[in-house]
């Protein structure tokens, strides 16, 4: 049996290509939620508009700090993997709940496969990065989307024979959704919203919501490209941001704040987006899926492919920074490749699991 580990909204939406494969395939698997987001905009949500079986078990680990967190998953995952002895244990991207699940199997014995492995900010001060690098040295199975991804791990000393180029899963599940999105969605509707006629802002990270400067100087600075290009700024709010709004006092006037939305919402506003302003990795990708262009509101990037093939820029967070940095990505031609593959990494994964005998 495969084990699926999940518990954030992007490992939701990443691992659904890997959950229909395995559906498809008629393998047994089950889905172990942590509940590291437990809300039902940040989670049950996700799970209706991608149409996923429900969670087989939920440890509804909440909030806390790193280590309460990553606590609580590994006490709860090394619970069940101890009792349910799955064929391999997988796990997705650089959450609190990647790194303390693949340690709880990899104590166990148990074989463990990191999907999206090998990625690198090569910034030790983001959380992220610490659950990237620990997850692929213990994890058996590296599931690298791309060449970048596998060189990053070969330079580590991982060995070639444990690494498996796949593309990425986001692919799978952008082109798998968008025609439905965009066929049950309205949200362009209720926000009254027009093709390229708006600018779309997520900011999330610790790193930046956390600092009363940085998150300061991301509203200023969204401000900003909002009046230089004479478009409404729409941001659905993380609640992790809303949080530290309310602590800091930051006043948000002249963005038009909306509550979190489902992946379907967000694609359909993504794709329709003139720009996107953002911290989060997985937009990063959407965005350059969709020749959408993007501007990363960070001082580093594990998705270099993004930068490379240019469909993204590094602005910081500093305002100035962030108004000049979209005025040069809106003037860049929109026909770059998409380097993260074909849209078939989900069904690769699953056949190479089939074959080592983990199904």
């Amino acid at each position: 049996m495969i084990t699926i580990v999940l518990g954030t909204r992007p490992e939701i939406i990443k691992m659904s290509p890997v959950i229909r494969a395995c559906m498809r395939e008629d393998l047994p698997f089950s889905i172990l939620h942590t509940g590291q987001h437990h809300s039902y905009a940040m989670d049950r949500l996700f799970f209706e508009d991608l149409a996923l079986p429900e969670a087989d078990i939920n440890l509804d680990v909440g909030s806390g700090t790193h280590g309460e967190q990553t606590g609580k998953i590994l006490t709860g995952v090394e619970k069940v993997l101890s009792e349910t002895r799955p064929g391999v244990t997988l796990v997705q991207g650089d959450t609190n709940t990647v790194m303390a699940a693949a340690l709880a199997a990899t104590k166990l014995h148990l074989r463990v496969g990191h999907v999206e492995a090998g990625l690198r900010s090569f910034d030790r001060r983001m959380p992220e990065e610490i659950n990237r690098v620990v997850t692929d040295h213990i994890a058996d199975y590296l599931f690298a989307p791309t060449r970048i991804a596998e060189e990053n791990l070969l330079h580590e000393g991982i060995s070639q024979a444990s690494i498996v180029l796949t593309g990425n899963t986001i692919v799978d599940a952008v082109f798998e959704n968008l025609a439905i999105a965009q066929e049950r969605s309205d949200v362009m509707t209720r926000l009254d919203l027009h093709k390229s006629g708006y600018i779309l802002v997520t900011a999330h990270r610790a790193e930046n919501v956390d600092d009363p400067s940085r998150l300061a100087g991301i509203f200023e600075g969204v401000r900003g490209v909002g009046e230089e290009f004479g478009l409404p700024v729409i941001y659905p709010v993380h609640p992790r941001t809303d949080k530290m709004i309310q602590t800091f006092g930051l006043s948000t006037a002249g963005i038009t704040c909306i509550p979190p939305i489902g992946f379907l919402d967000f694609l359909v506003l993504e794709a329709g987006a003139h720009l996107i302003l953002t911290d989060s990795g997985g937009v990063q990708e959407e965005a350059c899926i969709l020749h959408v262009p993007c501007v990363t509101m960070r001082d580093s990037t594990e998705r270099p492919e993004t930068i490379c093939v240019g469909a993204n820029l590094l602005a910081g967070t500093d305002a100035a920074q962030i108004t000049a940095t979209a005025k040069e990505m809106s003037l860049r031609s929109r026909d770059w490749e998409n380097p993260f593959g074909d849209s078939r990494a989900g069904a690769r994964i699953v056949e190479f699991l089939t074959a080592r005998g983990c199904g």
